[in-house]
Order: C-alpha cells, then structure tokens, then sequence
C-alpha cells in the first residue's frame, strides 16, 4: 500500500516542479512582447536622433550611433515608461544620451506621449516624464512588422 502512494507523491511532485519551473506560453509570450519593444524603442530612437540632428546634445557636430541599449519597461497608472541608453561616436569620442519614453494605449494604438533625453544617468517617474510633451515626430507604431 505504502508503494503505490510513494510512486504517486514522486509523480506529484516531478509533475508540479515541471510546470512551476517550465512554462510553456507565458513566457514565450513574454520574450515575444519584449523583442517588439525592443525593436520599436531602437527604431523610435534612430529616427528622433537623426530628425533633430541630436543638434541640442552634440552641438551640431556630426555623429554615428553605435549603441541602443533598453534598460528597463516600467508601468505606472496607464503610462507604460521605456528607459534605455544611446552611444554615439562624436568626432573623436565616444558620448552616452539616457533617454526616457512614455506610452500609452490611445484608442488601441500605442503612441509615445511623452520622451525626454538627458546626457547624465537618471531614474524616471511618470510625474517627472510628463514634463515632457512629445510633438510627434517618429511614430511608435511604424516600427513593428507583425509578419504572422
């Protein structure tokens, strides 16, 4: 009687730590979501940089970015806050921008809302983003081609 019970238990047990420890879709899902805002975040940041010259941080001199690196998606109320970092190659050095965008859901399309860019390290809140507007320059949703 004892056997059977054990051999149960064990594949209770080997059952419930491969589903805990394996997820099949959530995380497929979730790698999926984070590429597509990976992508968008990259893209959004090539295209404001080189609409507005990056004339504001460089001073007019020419640059080649060499880096886009997303740090961290953060959801505060119904403001999703992307915060990454650029490296660029100015003349003859290299120059880190640290940049922050704010997403929201507007009639079932993303839309960047708010995106500032600083040239020192900074921790981003939605009380501080919303300081800074975004007038329309890149769009967020052109930059996914959803190829299913």
């Amino acid at each position: 009687m004892l056997r059977p019970m054990k051999k149960i238990i064990i594949l209770l047990f080997i059952f419930v730590f491969f589903f805990a420890f394996f997820p099949s879709k959530p995380l497929i899902a979730d790698d999926f979501e984070f590429n597509q805002l990976e992508m968008r975040f990259k893209n959004f940041m090539k295209c404001e940089l080189t609409r507005t010259q990056a004339s504001q941080h460089f001073n007019g001199k020419p640059f080649k970015i060499s880096m886009i690196d997303l740090f961290d998606v953060q959801n505060e109320s119904d403001l999703k806050i992307i915060t990454g970092a650029i490296e660029c190659f100015v003349v003859d050095k290299h120059q880190t921008l640290y940049t922050a965008v704010g997403i929201k859901t507007i009639l079932g399309k993303d839309q960047v809302v708010y995106y500032t860019i600083r040239d020192k390290d900074f921790s981003i809140l939605a009380t501080e983003l919303i300081k800074f507007p975004y007038k329309e320059r890149c769009k967020w949703s052109q930059y996914w081609i959803d190829l299913d």
